[in-house]
């Protein structure tokens, strides 16, 4: 187990992000699942050739943070952000884009409802591993 070394608590999160480095010339995708505003934790296919420092961009947010490796295990990847020593900036009350708010109230909604079938399979474990079949 990883004993826990952070400042802030980071939140679970699916969010798309992109990484990009060497000036800009490469980038490559990642999936954010632990986000907090001092740093995350992102999957991606190839953590090898991950540099030291790159910036990370995330659209649903519109912003990109610049990013320092912490550490990696196997295809996950630990990041400390360069600016989070920086007060947070307070977020706007509501997106200025009605379409954007709609799909952050539907986001909102799907993780919430997939935090309750998460809930429900944790209870379901022993049946299925005892070969219950769902249909």
């Amino acid at each position: 187990m990883i004993s826990e070394k952070r400042q802030e608590a980071r939140k679970r999160t699916f969010l798309k992000g992109r990484i990009h480095f060497n000036k800009g010339a490469s980038s490559m995708d990642c999936l954010i699942r632990d986000f907090s505003e001092m740093g995350a934790r992102l999957e991606l296919s190839e953590t090898n050739t991950l540099p030291e420092s790159f910036d990370l961009y995330i659209p649903q947010k519109e912003m990109t943070l610049r990013s320092n490796l912490r550490w990696r295990r196997g295809d996950a990847v630990g990041v400390a952000f360069l600016d989070a020593q920086k007060p947070a900036s307070p977020e706007p009350t509501a997106p200025s884009d009605p379409a954007i708010a709609v799909l952050l109230r539907r986001i909102a909604e799907l993780e919430a409802e997939n935090a309750g079938l998460r809930s429900v399979i944790a209870t379901m474990g022993t049946g299925l591993a005892s070969g219950t079949r769902l249909t």
